[in-house]
C-alpha cells in the first residue's frame, strides 16, 4: 500500500510550492481554537495533498485540517495517511524557514513510510520500512543513518527553538557527560537524529500525531527509534480518541 517514493515526494513538494507562494508575500495570520497560528498556507497545502493522495490511494486520510473525524470511525482504520500540511507555523510566521510538509503512511499504529519537505530550505527527507532513508538537498540524494553516542563524546541533543522547559533541562543534566543543544523547529528535529547530526531528541512537551508521524517513519527507516518517555515502549498512532502524543524520546 506504500506509494512510489517519487510520487510521495512530488506531492509534498507541490504542497511546499503553494506554501512558498504565500510565504514570499505578506500573509494573513488567523488564530485556531487552540490559539496556535494558522496561515492561508495551511489550507492551500492541505487541499493539494488530499487531492493528490486520493489520485493514488484509496486509504483514509487524517490531516490537521480535517481532524474532526470521529474516534468511532478512526479506530476501524488499519492503514491510513497522516498529514500535517504545514508543521512549524511559528517558524513560518517568524520567517526562519524551519517549517515542513509532513506526510506519513501508518500501518497498525506504526509509521512505515514518510516524507518531510522543508520548502524554504529546499531540503526533503524520505524513509520507508525495509527500504531505508534518504535526504535530498542541493547536492542530490544521500542515504542517511542514525549515529549512536559513543563514550566520551559530547551529546548532540536536538531541541525546540520555540519550546524549552525545566523538564528538558533536568533531562539534559541527567545525561552522562557534556551536552550541546542543537535548536531546530518543526519535524526537522526528528530528521536531525535520522541523519546522524544529533544523537537524541527528548520531547517533554505536547505534540499531536500529525506533527511526528512522517519524521518518525524516517527515523525508523534510518535505524533509530521513538519511544514513550514514561514506558520506553515504541510510540504508536491511532490508539485512542485523543490525537495527542505522550512525551517521547527520539534516539539512535
Amino acid at each position: 500500500m506504500m506509494l512510489d517514493e517519487d510520487v510521495l515526494l512530488s506531492i509534498a513538494r507541490q504542497a511546499g510550492d503553494a506554501i512558498m507562494e504565500i510565504y514570499a508575500g505578506d500573509f494573513d495570520v488567523y488564530e485556531k481554537q487552540d490559539d496556535s497560528p494558522l496561515t492561508q498556507a495551511d489550507l492551500a497545502a492541505h487541499n493539494i495533498i488530499i487531492e493528490e493522495l486520493k489520485k493514488h490511494s484509496s486509504l483514509p486520510i487524517l490531516s490537521e485540517e480535517n481532524a474532526d473525524i470521529s474516534w468511532e470511525e478512526r479506530q476501524k482504520w488499519q492503514r491510513y495517511w497522516l498529514v500535517d500540511p504545514l508543521d512549524g507555523t511559528k517558524e513560518f510566521i517568524k520567517k526562519n524557514g524551519e517549517f515542513t510538509v509532513n506526510i506519513a503512511l501508518i500501518d497498525n499504529g506504526i509509521p512505515v513510510q514518510g516524507v518531510v519537505h522543508a520548502p524554504a530550505l529546499n531540503v526533503s527527507y524520505y524513509g520507508a520500512s525495509q527500504q531505508g532513508a534518504w535526504k535530498y538537498d542541493q547536492q542530490g540524494k544521500h542515504a542517511i543513518k542514525v549515529r549512536s553516542h559513543k563514550e566520551g563524546e559530547i551529546w548532540q541533543v536536538v531541541g525546540s527553538r520555540s519550546h524549552q522547559s525545566p523538564a528538558i533541562q533536568a533531562w539534559l543534566e541527567a545525561l552522562p557527560g557534556d551536552t550541546d543543544l542543537v535548536a531546530m523547529g518543526s519535524s526537522l528535529k526528528l530528521c536531525l537524529v535520522a541523519e546522524g547530526v544529533a544523537h537524541v531528541y527528548p520531547r517533554l512537551g505536547p505534540t499531536s500525531e500529525w506533527d511526528t508521524g512522517a519524521a518518525h517513519a524516517i527515523v525508523l527507516a534510518a535505524g533509530g527509534s521513538v519511544v514513550e518517555h514514561e514506558t520506553d515502549q515504541p510510540l504508536k498512532y491511532n490508539q485512542q480518541a485523543s490525537v495527542l502524543n505522550p512525551y517521547f524520546i527520539v534516539r539512535a
